[in-house]
C-alpha cells in the first residue's frame, strides 16, 4: 500500500518491564466522576455517567523516572489539571457486563487530562462542543502502563497531584461514582471497545490552574508516578 505522504507515526506509551510498547488507538474520558469534584463544578449525585474523547495523537507519554515537558497550549489563560486513573485496554469487545470487565483491562496508568478551561467555559455557555477545550496537542499526559496483574489493589488505590510540592488534589480510586468495570460497561454499550483504547476514569477534587514553569507529580498508589515540567 502507498500514501500520498508518510503517515504519522503510532501513538504509543511505556508498559513496565518491557521494551514493547502500548499503541494508542482511541482514547476515551469520563465527565465528572468524583462525587466531591461533581460539586465543585456544581453538580451532586450519581448522575449517569457521560463521556468525552480526545485524539490518540494528544497523549503525551513519558518514561519512568523522567519529566516530561507540557507546552502550554495556544488560546488559554486558564490551563487546567485533572489527575486521573487509566484504564489500558487489551481484549476489544461490546456491550461488556462490569462483571467480565476484568479480562478486557491491559494495564493501568497514571494519567492527566489537561483543559483549556476559559475555552471549555466559552463554549458551554455558547451550548457549543468543547473539543477545543479538551482535545487539543499533548492534552492527555501519561505514564508507563503497569500490567493489571501487578497493579495491586487499584479499586481502592491512594490518588493524587501536587504542584511545585504542595498537594493540589488527593482521593481514593474508591470514590468513583462509577467504577472501573461499571465505566467500561457503559463505554462499551457506545462504542465497540478496541485494543490500544484509553480509558481516562475521571478526577477528584481539586482541579486548579497550572502556569509556564509549574512542576506536576502525579501518582496512583502501586504505579509509575507521573512527572511534567509546564514549559
Amino acid at each position: 500500500m502507498s500514501y500520498v505522504f508518510p503517515p504519522a507515526p503510532v501513538a504509543s506509551v511505556p508498559v513496565v518491564g518491557t521494551s514493547e510498547r502500548f499503541p494508542v488507538h482511541r482514547i476515551y474520558c469520563v465527565g465528572r466522576n468524583y462525587e466531591e469534584h461533581a460539586k465543585e463544578m456544581g453538580f451532586t449525585g450519581r448522575e449517569p455517567p457521560f463521556f468525552f474523547m480526545k485524539p490518540a495523537d494528544a497523549a503525551l507519554p513519558v518514561n519512568a523516572g523522567e519529566t516530561g515537558q507540557l507546552p502550554y497550549p495556544s488560546l488559554t489563560a486558564n490551563l487546567h489539571h485533572e489527575i486521573e486513573l487509566v484504564v489500558a485496554i487489551g481484549k476489544g469487545g461490546k456491550n461488556i457486563a462490569a462483571a467480565d470487565a476484568a479480562q478486557h483491562i491491559f494495564g493501568y496508568a497514571v494519567g492527566l487530562d489537561m483543559t483549556r478551561r476559559d475555552l471549555q467555559n466559552e463554549m458551554k455557555k455558547q451550548g457549543r462542543p468543547w473539543c477545543i477545550g479538551k482535545g487539543f496537542e499533548h492534552s492527555a499526559p501519561i505514564g508507563p502502563i503497569t500490567p493489571a496483574a501487578q497493579a495491586g489493589d487499584v479499586q481502592n488505590a491512594a490518588i493524587w497531584l501536587q504542584v511545585n510540592g504542595a498537594d493540589r488534589q488527593r482521593s481514593t480510586v474508591a470514590q468513583l461514582i462509577w467504577n472501573i468495570a461499571e465505566t467500561i460497561e457503559h463505554v462499551s454499550a457506545a462504542w465497540e471497545l478496541q485494543p490500544g483504547d484509553l480509558i481516562y476514569t475521571g478526577t477528584p477534587e481539586g482541579v486548579a490552574a497550572v502556569v509556564r514553569g509549574d512542576l506536576l507529580d502525579g501518582g496512583v498508589e502501586g504505579l509509575e508516578p507521573l512527572r511534567l515540567s509546564v514549559v
